[in-house]
């Protein structure tokens, strides 16, 4: 099993108050899988993403990842596993504004140390992949939300992730350029990188091959 999520608990601390925002959440997600995670907001949907990506602890539980102990590890070790398992994808797209389409997809690469010219000619093949590598020269204020949301999806890509995990990746788009996104994530998903998606809209969850809920920390029906 890639990803196994046994009894997970996350619990944040308001003033001396302990907020428990996932309650015992059980998640298995094998290779190639295509997950959506659905739930209102606030019911710990992203929280659970977050965990997932190893963007944040969980306070109490098993995560295993490639049947290894993510708690186990140290800060520096979840670093390296961010940058080589996971792309991330959100909804505010997250690119710097001074830097051109193929720099923002560099980013990755700069932490792994790999070298320019191997990082410029990879940025144009991910800008390529997404069908936008006619913009590569553009800044994020020079292009669309949806073009700007295929360089964040190249971005998340150049590394060669195993996991790809979109945060409401369609959230900023109007429905023609969010579809547009939703036909890349699944011919990435056919080409066996697997998928893990959170999202409020039954349309774009409709896309996935599962689809779980998830209410006030709870993961309730499949």
């Amino acid at each position: 099993m890639l990803i196994s999520l046994k009894d997970i608990r996350k619990s944040y601390l308001s003033g001396k108050i302990s907020l428990e925002v996932l309650k015992g959440v059980n998640l298995d997600v094998g290779a190639g899988d295509f997950v959506a995670i659905m739930g209102r907001s606030g019911s710990g949907k992203s929280t659970l993403l977050n965990i997932i990506g190893c963007l944040d602890r969980q306070t109490s539980g098993t995560y295993l990842f490639e049947g290894s102990d993510i708690k186990a590890k140290s800060d520096d070790e979840l670093a390296g596993l961010r940058n080589g398992r996971f792309g991330f994808v959100f909804q505010t797209f997250n690119l710097l504004p001074r830097y051109r389409a193929c720099k923002n997809v560099e980013i990755p690469m700069l932490y792994a140390n790999i070298p320019k010219d191997k990082r410029e000619a990879l940025a144009v093949e991910m800008l390529e992949k997404v069908g936008i590598a006619g913009r590569k020269d553009h800044t994020p204020a020079e292009l669309s939300g949806g073009e700007q949301q295929r360089v964040a999806i190249a971005r998340a890509l150049v590394m060669q992730p195993k996991v790809l995990l979109a945060d409401e990746p369609t959230g900023n788009l109007d429905s023609r350029s969010g579809m547009e996104i939703m036909d890349i994530v699944r011919k990435l998903n056919e080409e066996g990188i697997t998928i893990i998606l959170v999202t409020h809209e039954t349309e774009i969850a409709g896309e996935a091959k599962r689809v779980i809920t998830i209410h006030d920390g709870v993961v309730y029906n499949e």
